[in-house]
């Protein structure tokens, strides 16, 4: 029996409906897998910056300052994030936007780890280490 044009749009429909939904599937996949590749490129950074001991010296707290109650380890080296910071710009040279930044760092959807980045993205411009240029942030000043 012939398929109507009715039937047959309705099933076309259907089945890129259900292709759409495995390429999205895939992308996700995708997407998962560099995301895990990014973290293990940012840990082969860090142990670099550690291993060259380039990194900065933690600053004792300032007499009468409280420490805001955070367990040594909670946070880091002072300065190891602007290290890894610098040092993924640097692999980049076409520059990179925070977006980006956030990502290849996996720290997409992790208010604080972002937080952090945009921290050491604004002292590191105010040191004149990078550069911001439409919205792509750059090694060295202008």
């Amino acid at each position: 029996m012939a398929q109507t044009l009715h039937e047959f749009i309705k099933s076309e429909s259907v089945r890129l409906e259900e292709e759409r939904k495995a390429i999205v599937a895939q992308q996700h996949e995708l997407g998962n897998k560099l995301a895990e590749l990014d973290r293990e490129r940012a840990a082969i950074a860090a142990y670099e910056i550690t291993r060259s001991g380039k990194f900065a010296q933690p600053k004792a707290p300032a007499a009468g300052r409280a420490s805001r109650n955070r367990p040594a380890s909670a946070g880091g080296r002072p300065g190891s994030k602007r290290e890894a910071l610098l040092s993924l710009i640097r692999e980049n040279p076409s520059g990179l936007r925070r977006a980006e930044i956030f990502e290849k760092m996996g720290l997409k959807g992790d208010k604080r780890g972002e937080m952090s980045v945009s921290n050491a993205l604004t002292a590191l411009s105010k040191r004149k280490q990078v550069t911001r240029q439409n919205e792509r942030y750059f090694i060295g000043g202008a």
